[in-house]
Parts: C-alpha cells; structure tokens; sequence
C-alpha cells in the first residue's frame, strides 16, 4: 500500500492543487483544481493512476476555476465534490474571477456533497472530511488516514506562518480560529498539513509558532 501525494501551484495566484492517490490501487483524486487543467491531466496520465473524484476544500476561483475544463478532459460522470454551504460562492466563479481582472467558466454541478464526519475513500486510504468555515462558510479540510503521519489538505484554512483570509464572502476570524482549534489542532503534532498556498508545515509547528491562532 503505497500513498500517492504531488501538490504544484496553478493559475496566477499559485493557489495549490493535490493529487492524492493509492499507487497499488491505481486511483488518484483530484483537490482543488484552480487552473491549467491540461498540465493537471498530464500529471494524473504519468502518474498512471486512474481519476475517481474531484473535491474543493472551497469555491474560491483559485481554487475550483479549473474545474470545468478538467471535467471536460476526464470520464464522464466523474464525482464533483463541495460542501453545501459553499455553493453560492462557487456558482459565482466567473463572478469571482472578473473581480479580480480574471477569467473564470461557469462551474459544473457538484454531484457529491461533503459533509463533516463524511468518510471518503481513495483506494485503502481513507479520507475524513471536517467542516471548517471561517475563510468561506463551506470551507472544508480532508484528513488523510491509515498512513503516518497523518496527512491534513486544509485549504485556504491555515497556512504556514498564517491563516487564510477572513474579509471574503463570509469570513470571519472568530469562526476561522474556532476551526482551527477545534478541528486541526487536536491533530497529532506530527501532522503533515499541506496548505492552499506555499509550503507544507505540521500541527505542532502551527500550534507553538502561529502568530494569529496559537498554543504557544
């Protein structure tokens, strides 16, 4: 059993797109795919494995305006994930992107609706999914089981060094540093907490040296 991660920046902001996979089972999924379908798909086609789900964190472009054209180059009917209370925003992705001088395609119909405690698989691996509003209200984190240490796709929702921003639809500091605490800092210190932009850090990391939501 063999846990398949590559992240790479796409599109102008270099918001973070994850393929997370199961190498002997030869599935990968797609996470937030921003931008640059094409090179997604080249990535997903070396890897040899097989596409079964893309799933968003959150609706913002950056992160889901990629979407309809990767739908267009994958099988059809390929499960399209997003949490409920993201809808809005993410129906508003060329909305989104014309506010910040972009282009963005109206998105396809999400077809598998994320829910906190939702368990969701990618071969052996399991994947929970954690409700974690405050940088968007639908925000969500995936937290990647059955391998160590642990892995947290966490989006927009922490970063290292920071926190996503919280002056977007629906934003809120309170309700963010609520997320964090309750939802990934009561995560294993060791962590690893692959972020929407820039680099990887861990829980513990996060939890002493944070300066907007720490233990320290």
């Amino acid at each position: 059993m063999s846990l398949f991660i590559e992240t790479f920046a796409v599109g102008p902001i270099q918001a973070n797109c994850t393929l997370l996979g199961d190498s002997d089972a030869g599935e990968v999924i797609v996470i937030d795919p921003g931008d640059e379908a094409e090179g997604i798909v080249d990535r997903m086609e070396r890897s040899r494995l097989s596409p079964t789900m893309i799933l968003h964190t959150h609706g913002h472009f950056d992160h889901a305006g990629g979407t309809a054209d990767l739908k267009d180059r994958l099988r059809p009917g390929i499960p399209i994930g997003l949490h409920r209370d993201e809808l809005e925003i993410y129906n508003a992705l060329p909305k989104q992107g014309a506010m910040f001088g972009m282009g963005a395609q109206p998105p396809p119909e999400p077809t598998l609706w994320l829910e906190h405690g939702q368990c969701l698989r990618v071969g052996k691996f399991e994947i929970e999914v954690r409700h974690t509003p405050g940088h968007s209200p639908g925000s969500v984190c995936l937290i990647v089981s059955k391998c160590n240490p642990l892995v947290a796709i966490v989006g927009d929702v922490l970063f290292a060094g920071s926190i996503g921003r919280t002056d977007l639809w629906g934003g809120s500091f309170e309700i963010l540093e609520q997320s964090i605490r309750e939802q990934l800092y009561t995560l294993p210190g060791d962590c690893r907490v692959i972020c929407g932009h820039g680099p990887d850090t861990t829980i513990g990391r996060e939890k002493i040296t944070n300066p907007f939501v720490s233990e320290g």
